[in-house]
């Protein structure tokens, strides 16, 4: 039997977390998706709590999709959101299982369904017809979510300037560009029309393992798909296995996790974000 405590001993300890400093004219009611999904509560080291400054008091909840929400007022003036925490992380790359299959919708468990459908990014029908044009001949199953990510990823150029929060899925295929939200939105759009199940997932990816020099730390966007009675990463963005990447929140698309949800005039002063080995 694997010895637990000896495998934890084996695994990297990962500081991560995000300092956000806004601006507000007055008192904003605040959503805040921030923490670590609990999937990796067995590996957290140090817990990464929500830290306001001015201090306010905190509200936490639950949806649908099983995030976990902060939810606040915060008050005029300079306002301060702060994570930091430390989680065990193996190190290893997200798996491959190319032997994993694709289900007939038929047989689809029914709690998966409402990832086929179109969504907020996701504007299906309007894709439908150029799916089937590019990947009907392509084998089903991992193949072919691996097809259409190598699409997306070919066809698609990245940069921090294309960023537009009201880009859909069809937009990022005509106009060519795009953030890594905009890869995953046109990626699980191809993906639904395929009749594949496919979710969008934000959160930490480090890049621990990767060529320097570095970009600056920030949250990414991938997708899970379901293949073979289980849900897989596929990332469209950067389109290898990455080492280090901790879940946030799942949604149907990026409407349903946005990291902040502000419900007044706010102005955003500083963004920080950082997922690193530590001791």
């Amino acid at each position: 039997m694997a010895d637990p405590i000896r495998a934890r001993k084996h695994k990297l300890r990962i500081s991560l977390g995000c300092h956000l400093e806004y601006d507000l004219p007055r008192a904003t009611p605040m959503l805040a998706l921030l923490n670590v999904h609990n999937s990796r509560f067995a590996d957290i080291q140090i817990l990464d709590y929500l830290k306001t400054s001015p201090c306010v008091p905190i509200q936490s909840y639950n949806d649908a999709f099983g995030n976990w929400w902060a939810r606040l007022t915060a008050p005029p003036g300079a306002f301060t959101i702060v994570t930091n925490g430390i989680y065990l992380d193996s190190g290893k790359k997200d798996p491959v299982s190319r032997a994993a299959y694709q289900h007939d919708v038929q047989d689809l468990p029914s709690d998966k369904l409402g990832y086929l459908f179109g969504s907020r990014y996701c504007d299906t029908d309007l894709l439908s017809d150029k799916a089937w044009q590019l990947f009907e001949n392509t084998p089903s199953g991992w193949a072919r979510v691996q097809a259409i990510c190598d699409y997306v990823h070919q066809h698609v150029s990245f940069g921090y300037e294309y960023a537009r929060a009201t880009r859909t899925a069809s937009e990022t295929l005509a106009e060519g560009r795009g953030v890594c939200r905009d890869y995953t939105h046109l990626a699980i759009t191809f993906c639904r029309c395929m009749n594949i199940p496919a979710r969008y997932c934000t959160g930490y990816l480090s890049d621990i393992g990767e060529p320097e020099p570095h970009p600056p730390g920030d949250f990414a966007a991938w997708m899970e798909v379901f293949l073979a009675k289980r849900w897989w990463v596929f990332d469209p963005r950067n389109n290898i296995p990455r080492s280090a990447r901790f879940l946030v929140g799942r949604g149907r698309d990026a409407a349903d996790v946005p990291l902040i949800q502000t419900f007044g005039e706010n102005t955003l002063k500083s963004f920080k974000v950082w997922t690193e080995i530590t001791r």
